[in-house]
């Protein structure tokens, strides 16, 4: 009876634990929140027996009156003189909605806010017109980073309306395909976010914007429903693939899927099947073009769906790969660069969609 009640306590507690938890969450997706939650554990845990195993090293040494906890607040106190404002110590304060909103004066120098960088950039940047040359694009990048540094904080607070955004959610989406074209250009010559160590990309804060799958074939759905005759629709899902990271991938993909629509189609079930026939016609040229080993290839590439990655590192790509003499110089390692490209360009097209079928 004791072990009965135990568990019901247990089971409620659980509950209620849960409970809180989702109300904590918000609009979070339940996965995400969890992993930052779990991370956060986890880093306390070892954060607490680090502190515990300096104390006692400390301790045996004759320091008795020694916390380890005690200097954190100095040392975050030289982080910040540091890489910040050297009379911030004790704590960093968030600025007002009004200060990150219209600007402010600091140490004799004016902040620009969110409303004058707006004005700059449909002064400097209006929709429409090339940006010519690289300073002009790095001026751009440096620009639309700090927008999108500001709305983040500014989307904290209940000011920060759709109609205080000034931009309308099209012309930002508009600015954000721009924003990852140049990403992307430069990322061609540089693989990471930090080019020529003067213009960082905001790619991070990109991704909190991001537009999904279901959000397109919701536009899709809405374009059958006009008979395919709507084509305002089809130019806002070329905006929406535009300003996402994840999408742009999938542009292709999509716009094919598009083209087969008929007034018989049923969206969601045809999308469904349209694209679980492109991915089996993928991996069959893909085998053909570089004579891979079909069993390893889909092996390699159920493992990297449910991993949520592809690995380069190891024996894995060796054994796909078609058999090259080992003497053949640089003609292997180039071969292998060929299919781990093309590994990439198939994950990041078909990575998402929740219908990859693969055996392992």
């Amino acid at each position: 009876m004791a072990d009965i009640k135990k568990e019901q306590e247990r089971d409620e507690l659980h509950r209620a634990i849960w409970s809180i938890a989702d109300d904590l969450r918000g609009s979070v997706d339940g996965w995400d929140f969890k992993s930052y939650v779990l991370g956060t554990m986890f880093y306390r845990f070892i954060s607490e027996n680090l502190t515990s195993y300096i104390n006692k090293g400390e301790w045996e040494a004759g320091n008795p009156d020694f916390n380890y906890a005690d200097n954190l607040e100095e040392e975050t106190n030289d982080a910040i003189a540091l890489f910040g404002d050297k009379e911030a110590s004790g704590m960093v304060l968030l600025k007002s909605y009004k200060d990150y909103y219209y600007g402010y004066d600091e140490n004799g120098k004016h902040q620009k806010g969110y409303e004058e960088r707006i004005a700059e950039l449909l002064q400097k940047y209006p929709l429409g017109t090339d940006i010519i040359g690289e300073k002009a694009e790095k001026d751009f990048i440096v620009l639309f980073g700090n927008i999108l540094r500001l709305r983040n904080i500014l989307s904290t607070f209940d000011e920060f309306t759709e109609e205080a955004a000034i931009l309308l959610p099209i012309d930002f989406q508009d600015y954000t395909g721009i924003y990852n074209d140049l990403h992307d250009k430069y990322r061609r010559d540089v693989d990471k976010d930090n080019i020529n160590d003067d213009i960082v990309f905001e790619m991070e804060l990109v991704k909190q914007i991001e537009v999904n799958i279901d959000y397109i074939l919701m536009l899709v759905a809405k374009y059958h429903e006009s008979n395919c005759e709507d084509k305002t629709i089809l130019a806002s899902i070329d905006r929406a693939i535009k300003s996402s990271l994840e999408l742009r991938s999938k542009k292709e993909l999509i716009e094919s899927f598009i083209a087969t629509i008929t007034v018989k189609t049923d969206v969601d079930k045809d999308w469904a099947a349209f694209v679980k026939e492109q991915q089996k016609s993928d991996i069959e040229t893909l085998i053909a073009e570089e004579r891979l080993n079909s069993e390893e290839l889909r092996k390699y590439l159920f493992n990297a769906f449910r991993d949520g990655q592809i690995k380069t590192s190891g024996t894995d790509i060796d054994k796909i790969m078609p058999p090259v003499s080992r003497f053949g110089g640089g003609a292997r390692a180039e071969k292998k660069q060929i299919v781990i490209d093309k590994l990439k360009a198939f994950f990041e097209k078909y990575y998402g969609l929740g219908m990859v079928e693969l055996t392992s």
